[in-house]
């Protein structure tokens, strides 16, 4: 979540929407704007002179291609939610048409992998199709999918949403399955539809041969037996001083997992080895008075009408799961725990890992843990020794890396979802009110609120000098006017 990236701007204009369009005229500081749907929750990814993003129109999940130089929708995928449901399928069944592509894109020279709204990977190729007599946007151009819900291998039962997004290591594509839970919150928690495992046996994560789509690998760990709701971290990968190479996962049952990458293709598909596991809920996170863990994480939830969270203030003690993606930085990995944020709020925890454990880490990896925080769902930004991370709540938090203490916080008073970005001294956070512009380092000081007109739960992007800030419906590429301070 850092940006080598100069001369970007600490603040900018948005403009005057005209008929479902940004009047460009109204805006400062912007290249250009486009509208992107009826819903965007994915990060956008900029690459070869493109941007993507994903989203939601008419209840179909869409992908879409704009010019970096001018913003011009070049190409666009859409597809309907899929009709084959099992009687299994929990929330599944609404939640794609809500949200859409959550999945942010990972582009490899010229192709491009996401997870779309049903729980299927695809990888297509970065120029679409060239557009129909008449038409100035062209189609996707489809390569390959792998449908991780219907493959008998794989046979995810998704929690609400697709959100992982894919991790590249050469001829090597990681992807979460996106695996869940039951949790209707109209339902008694006497019954026992209110927690249903309807995939127990599926992976976590599974390794697919990006040429081709074919699964190589799956994982072996534990998390769905014991998870909480849902399976919606990330992959990220890092090198130890020892030479292992890892695969970092948030797990859904609050522990960090890092397996061993695949050398290379396997010829037959294969289980990933976990080389090491920590538990990131403090000891106290699991006190419940002897009640069962399930039921006061179910009954954590404040949208419940017999929940034991109705404070809403931050004060609720209970456990959480991984959603943020674990981040590998000088043989540490540092990762939150937090929950889905309509749950509401409640104590959370960032912690510091040593990355060269084995086995059961879960005593002898912690560095240092930092329990001022939040639920989170934000993935850290690392600088200058310094961290920067989000909770629920909007408060940022800098930390000095190393020893895991407070430099200062800035409460933004909003429900945040996406992380932090650091970039040309500034830190960028975007919230449900405002986009956030703070300077980094180890004052604490607010250099712009910015209005987008709606909520935003994604994270900037910087790339070739260029600010890229998506809310709801619209995405800006800002760039500093000339002559500008």
């Amino acid at each position: 979540m850092v940006a080598m990236e100069h001369n970007l701007p600490e603040t900018f204009v948005p403009g005057e929407g005209i008929n479902g369009e940004i009047d460009l005229t109204t805006t400062k500081h912007v290249k250009w704007v486009a509208r992107t749907g009826a819903f965007s929750c994915g990060t956008p990814t900029i690459a070869g002179g493109k941007v993507f993003i994903g989203g939601m129109i008419d209840r179909q999940g869409v992908l879409k291609c704009f010019d970096e130089a001018t913003g011009k929708l070049l190409w666009q995928w859409t597809k309907r939610c899929r009709t084959d449901l099992k009687e299994d399928a929990m929330n599944f069944r609404s939640f794609p048409k809500m949200l859409g592509v959550c999945s942010t894109p990972a582009v490899d020279g010229d192709r491009l992998y996401f997870v779309d709204q049903n729980c299927v990977v695809s990888c297509l190729d970065v120029n679409g199709q060239t557009p129909a007599a008449g038409s100035s946007v062209g189609e996707a151009k489809e390569i390959w999918t792998f449908d991780m819900y219907a493959d008998p291998a794989v046979g995810s039962r998704p929690s609400d949403a697709c959100n992982g997004s894919p991790l590249i290591d050469g001829p090597l594509l990681y992807v979460t399955t996106s695996n869940g839970v039951d949790r209707i919150v109209t339902v008694p928690i006497a019954e026992d539809a209110a927690r249903r495992c309807f995939a127990p046996n599926a992976p976590t994560l599974i390794v697919l041969d990006k040429r081709t789509g074919r699964l190589l690998a799956k994982d072996a760990a534990p998390t769905t037996t014991q998870m909480l709701h849902g399976q919606w971290s990330s992959p990220s990968m890092g090198r130890t001083v020892d030479g292992r190479k890892l695969v970092l996962l948030g797990g859904g049952d609050g522990n960090c997992y890092a397996f061993e990458a695949l050398a290379d293709v396997p010829k037959e598909p294969v289980t990933l080895k976990t080389a090491w596991w920590a538990d990131c809920n403090p000891p106290e996170y699991r006190d419940f008075n002897g009640m069962d863990l399930y039921v006061h994480y179910t009954l954590g939830d404040r949208r419940r009408n017999d929940s034991i969270n109705k404070l809403n203030d931050g004060s609720f003690v209970g456990m959480s799961e991984i959603i943020a993606t674990p981040v590998f930085y000088q043989n540490r990995v540092y990762v939150a725990i937090g929950r889905d944020p309509d749950h509401g709020r409640g104590r959370g925890a960032l912690l510091c890992l040593a990355a060269d454990k084995s086995g059961d880490a879960t005593r002898c990896a912690r560095i240092w843990i930092y329990q001022g925080i939040d639920r989170s769902l934000s993935t850290v930004s690392i600088a200058d020794g310094l961290l920067y991370i989000a909770d629920v709540a909007g408060r940022v938090h800098c930390l000095d890396v190393a020893t895991g203490r407070a430099v200062w916080v800035y409460d933004a008073k909003s429900r945040t979802i996406g992380s932090t970005m650091v970039a040309d001294g500034k830190v960028y956070l975007a919230t449900e009110k405002h986009l956030n512009v703070l300077a980094a380092g180890k004052e604490m000081k607010l250099l712009s609120r910015i209005d987008l007109g709606a909520a935003s739960w994604v994270t900037p992007v910087a790339a070739s000098g260029v600010l890229y800030i998506a809310s709801k419906n619209y995405l800006w590429a800002v760039k500093q006017s000339p002559g500008a301070l």
